[in-house]
């Protein structure tokens, strides 16, 4: 008899064997497209020399030339790729290098090692550096954290200088683009009576002038708010028209209303959803995906509220997801495959980004997740460069969904059912696979393990390897539960994954 196999898209790893019976349960880079598993693509480097520092942060844009720049933020360096070539931007004056490594906020059991007084609190905060990008015209204006404002003038033989008149310590920086202007945003900055730092406090320049920011000046539009609520801000990014800014455990959204007393007016729109890094949020089209500091995904969209997103694989992030590191995970979207991306350090690999999950939001696949092992410090989404761009703890750049290689080399994947009945009622004796593969690159291997009972040990497991083209993989196996396989570890690899189909045939009832 044959017996197709017909899993939905998605993972489903932390249900029990009889819930989670007839879905996929795990996997490392595959995705789901039009309801089957494929590999994700490969990447190859974007230049042979690596970046200084650890990077935190990539921002593509364009100048007025239609040329694709491409920023790079690391603890010690702020960087430009352009045609071909890597140049250093690093402001001769008023930046400080930043920590690789978290070590918490303020508070007991934080802070850097030997610093303060045996047995007392750490009074400041010890974050990784990250980095807030915007694009002014064709300038680049970016701030590392808790620094102020750079702006670079398009001029290669030129370094970033301190932007006039911006805040002296912002948590994060963007630009919010207006019908005929922009406005630069300081979330989280000095008020501007005091000069003191206040968590909770956003400035912007004037419209169209982003070196006014005296709320007193004639003509200027420059204002100062202050959240309610209490925590500090984390960060903000665009969504539509509208700007939304997240707290430690509250989520903004700010409108631009037009008034000369309150250009902008913001109003929470959720509370326990918060940010757990300036980096862990994105958005696609006008709804916002991020991660909470309780490790809970959420989502947002303009007119709505915040809601948790269901996440069947989260347990492993949640658990595994390293101390104190929160501030390194990064979201990203995939424009191509409509997905949203998470890279985050998981303890069990050490302290650095090392793993991902990955969430499609449209399409026949919407709430699909996968995830993968891959070490990314920092991503961004292709457009205007013409594949996504991801960036390694050594300072190598890749671009991705390009090729079917790890740069040249091999790279692992694979995707494994869960336990399932093939036929209810009997005992099955499986004799063979007749694989369903489309682009198979490089072998695939064939695990199948099966077991009469959940709780029963494993029988013997069976494994065997498909080359492109082979007709049938041989298997023998019995029992009434079995779990699949497929895996490779080529140079190239991969393929798509349609309806294999099990040779079995009954082997009587238990």
């Amino acid at each position: 008899m044959k017996i197709p196999l017909e899993l939905p898209p998605g993972l489903n790893g932390d249900d029990t064997t009889f819930a989670g019976g007839g879905r996929w349960a795990d996997g490392s880079n595959m995705r789901f497209r039009l309801g089957r598993a494929e590999t994700i693509g490969g990447w190859e480097r974007l230049m042979s020399d690596p970046l200084t520092g650890v990077c935190r942060g990539v921002f593509p844009w364009t100048d007025n030339s239609g040329v694709l720049n491409i920023g790079f933020g690391t603890h010690s360096n702020l960087q430009l790729w352009r045609g071909g070539e890597l140049f250093d931007l690093t402001p001769s004056s008023g930046f400080t290098v930043g920590a690789v490594d978290g070590a918490g906020s303020a508070g007991y059991g934080t802070g850097g090692f030997g610093v303060g007084g045996y047995g007392l609190p750490s009074v400041s905060d010890y974050f990784p550096l990250t980095w807030s990008f915007g694009a002014w015209g064709q300038q680049l204006l970016a701030s590392p954290r808790n620094q102020t404002i750079f702006a670079w003038t398009n001029d290669t033989a030129q370094k970033a200088a301190a932007l006039a008149n911006a805040p002296a310590n912002v948590t994060h920086m963007l630009v919010a683009p207006l019908n005929g202007g922009y406005q630069v945003f300081a979330l989280g900055c000095n008020e501007e009576v005091s000069g003191t730092f206040n968590p909770l406090c956003i400035r912007h320049s004037s419209i169209r002038n982003n070196t006014q920011w005296s709320t007193s000046a004639s003509g200027s539009t420059a204002r100062e708010y202050i959240l309610t609520g209490g925590g500090r801000i984390v960060a903000g990014r665009m969504c539509g028209p509208c700007l939304l800014v997240w707290t430690g455990d509250a989520l903004f959204l700010g409108t631009f209303v037009g008034a000369l007393n309150q250009p902008w007016r913001f109003d929470r729109v959720g509370r326990n959803c918060g940010l757990i890094g300036p980096n862990a949020a994105v958005v696609v089209g006008q709804t916002a995906f991020w991660v909470s500091p309780d490790r809970q995904f959420y989502s947002y969209a303009l007119g709505g509220q915040a809601e948790p997103v269901a996440c069947p694989i989260r347990r492993d992030f949640a658990e595994e997801l390293a101390a104190s590191q929160g501030d390194k995970v990064v979201a990203s979207s995939n424009s191509e495959f409509s997905e949203v991306r998470f890279d985050y350090p998981d303890r069990r690999d050490g302290y650095e980004n090392s793993r991902y999950l990955a969430l499609a939001v449209s399409g026949p696949d919407a709430g699909a997740w996968h995830r993968g092992i891959m070490a990314r410090t920092a991503f961004v989404d292709a457009a205007p460069s013409a594949y996504p761009i991801g960036a390694t703890y050594d300072g190598s750049v890749f671009l991705h969904e390009k090729g079917r290689s790890a740069d040249g080399a091999s790279f692992g994947w694979f995707i494994e059912s869960a336990d399932s009945y093939l036929d209810p009622e009997s005992t099955l004796l499986i004799r063979g696979l007749w694989p369903d593969f489309k682009d198979q690159a490089g072998p695939v291997s064939i695990t199948l393990n099966a077991r009469f009972h959940p709780q029963d040990a494993e029988q013997p497991t069976v494994v065997t390897a498909v080359a492109p083209g082979d007709a049938k993989a041989d298997l023998l196996a019995s029992g009434r539960l079995f779990r699949i396989r497929f895996a490779g570890d080529s140079a190239p690899t991969g393929c798509r994954i349609g309806r294999p189909t099990f040779d079995a045939a009954p082997a009587g009832r238990e």
